[in-house]
């Protein structure tokens, strides 16, 4: 039987290092910049700051992964049986009940022009609000373009 570690495809904790740093454009998001600990891998991300406001300084695990599920890898299923976000079962517990806040997006841009230099840059889409992951790219090669990922953050 699977678990939810095989739908991790990425984990790592960040330091914010900036807020709105090209000035604030929206209300209700916040552009963090961020360093990861392990991988020193560098994020742009847009949050809903009213929901989860952060502050330079702080420290967030970010987790991506290919479903919620705590029991079987579904991951980016094509059969058409791909799991809902909303979907649950009688109080069943899902990954995203050890997080605080959660987003569903789509990568739309995978960039290995720096391949030289071991950098990679994966892009991705939350309904709008955007995310560049930038580092090593034996960090990044289980993303795929166009996969469907779900972001997971907690402080």
């Amino acid at each position: 039987m699977s678990t939810s570690k095989d739908n991790i495809i990425f984990s790592d904790i960040f330091d914010i290092k900036d807020v709105d740093g090209g000035g604030k454009k929206f209300d209700k998001v916040s552009r963090i910049n961020a360093r990861s600990d392990n991988y020193e891998m560098e994020l742009t991300l847009d949050i809903n700051n009213e929901l989860y406001p952060l502050e330079v300084g702080e420290k967030f695990s970010l987790v991506l992964a290919t479903s919620l599920s705590l029991t079987a890898s579904v991951g980016n299923d094509t059969s058409g049986t791909q799991e809902s976000w909303r979907e649950r079962v009688g109080g069943e517990r899902t990954l995203a009940d050890d997080y605080e806040y959660v987003m569903y997006g789509k990568v739309y841009k995978y960039d290995e022009s720096q391949a030289a230099n071991k950098s990679c840059f994966v892009y991705i889409s939350f309904g709008g609000l955007l995310m560049c992951l930038e580092g090593d790219y034996r960090h990044l090669h289980n993303i795929s373009l166009g996969e469907n990922l779900y972001l997971l953050m907690r402080k």
